[in-house]
């Protein structure tokens, strides 16, 4: 029994002490309210640390693991894989919140009064392309406001060095070297995440504790109940289509970039969480340091979730009915633009929304409700984003390698 106690506490002893100082902080900034700022420092101490370490930190793992392939099929493997999971999982998140809102409709019996909003600029589709997967100077490459640009640099960095040959070796090697660097950089810094994350959460609650708790109730009341259940029920069905019990055995892993992505509400800066957690998992390395940087910007459930929240909120806003399989249809399509392509444009949320609202010819007034919907629901969206990045790496793992992928990573281990 004994044994049975000390196993539980050596799995679990990191996600314990996490959330267990996320509650004492938002206990905390319950009791502050306002003076609940003065615990936002150290908060942003760990907040900055994990974004100034994120960018490098995405640009070796990825070189690193292209230019160290002697397979370049096997990079091929990697990429459509990893684009059939994205779309299927959002998909299906898709299809999952279409069914909740016909039955339980967010915005009925809900009377706002619109705020004005400024005219919304026209949706640039190839504007938006080219800012998404492009910069226009070097420098500008080197910001996590420019992800996909970035990992489409390493990618093809990395290629490069493969394809030098011999001489490439070198390089590919010290890549290596710096990915475990900054991995050692980030196994530091997660010695003061308690301390962090809770001062970070604490002031967040001190200064919007209210405001989370007031408007769009009925709409919350939807979307966390259906986030938390897509956590305990759709991430262990795709854990064992990725490895079986075994992939089940593993969701423990799961719980600090959970966690973390809550507290912090950016998938970006749970990335180096997902890294080692998938890495505890077996999976292999070149897929976990392809699949999770991309994940990062490019891998939303949570926000195929809340892109259909926000149209059928809209729709009963508006007494529009909400039924028809183009609307659906439409409504799905939106949804996957948004979770899988938008999230990679910088300022890609609102841009969504804007999107929304002119596709559908929404007047103006639209916009303000669904941009503070975004607010409310940014918290569990990510969540889903980000420790699904996970789970997704197991399924691209699953289909790489073969149904024994995670008995043979912990052989390698």
């Amino acid at each position: 029994m004994t044994k049975n106690k000390k196993t539980f506490w050596e799995n679990y002893r990191f996600s314990i002490i996490l959330l267990g100082s996320i509650i004492l902080g938002s206990i905390l900034g319950g009791i502050l309210k306002e003076k609940a700022s003065i615990l936002k420092p150290f908060g942003d101490l760990f907040i900055n640390a994990m974004f100034t370490i994120v960018v490098p930190l995405v640009f070796v793992t990825i070189s690193s693991s292209v230019a160290s392939m002697s397979n370049m099929k096997r990079l091929g493997n990697i990429l459509k894989s990893l684009l059939l999971v994205f779309f299927s999982t959002g998909f299906i998140a898709s299809i999952i919140i279409i069914f909740i809102v016909l039955v339980y409709p967010p915005a009925q019996g809900i009377n706002l009064n619109l705020p004005p909003a400024e005219a919304l600029k026209p949706f640039q589709t190839g504007d938006q392309i080219v800012a998404a997967l492009t910069v226009t100077d070097f420098p500008q490459l080197i910001s996590r406001s420019n992800m996909l640009p970035l990992i489409i640099f390493s990618i093809v960095f990395g290629f490069c060095v493969n394809m030098v040959g011999e001489k490439g070796k070198v390089i590919a090697n010290g890549l290596e070297v710096l990915a475990a660097v900054f991995l050692k950089m980030i196994n530091l810094l997660m010695y003061y995440a308690p301390i962090g994350l809770g001062a970070y959460f604490g002031a967040l609650v001190g200064q919007y504790g209210q405001e989370l708790l007031g408007s769009y109730a009925r709409a919350m009341l939807i979307y966390y109940p259906l986030c938390l259940a897509y956590l305990f029920i759709a991430f262990p069905a795709y854990a064992y289509i990725s490895a079986g019990t075994e992939g089940l055995k593993a969701l423990k892993y799961v719980i600090s970039p959970a966690i973390t992505a809550v507290a912090t509400q950016s998938s970006i800066a749970t990335l180096p969480v997902n890294l080692e957690a998938c890495e505890n998992i077996g999976v292999p390395k070149d897929i976990r340091e392809i699949v999770l940087p991309i994940g990062a910007t490019a891998h939303m459930d949570g926000t195929c979730f809340s892109t259909i929240l926000k149209i059928s909120f809209l729709f009963g806003i508006f007494d529009i009915p909400f039924t028809g399989i183009g609307t659906y249809v439409s409504a799905v399509l939106i949804a996957l633009v948004g979770g899988v392509v938008m999230s990679g444009v910088p300022g890609g949320g609102l841009i969504g929304e804007m999107f929304i609202v002119s596709i559908y010819g929404f007047p103006p007034e639209a916009f303000p409700i669904i941009a503070t919907i975004g607010y409310l629901v940014d918290p569990p969206a990510t969540m889903i984003n980000a420790s699904g990045d996970t789970i997704a790496s197991m399924l691209v793992a699953r289909l790489v390698e073969g149904k024994d992928w995670i008995l043979k990573g912990k052989q390698e281990a």
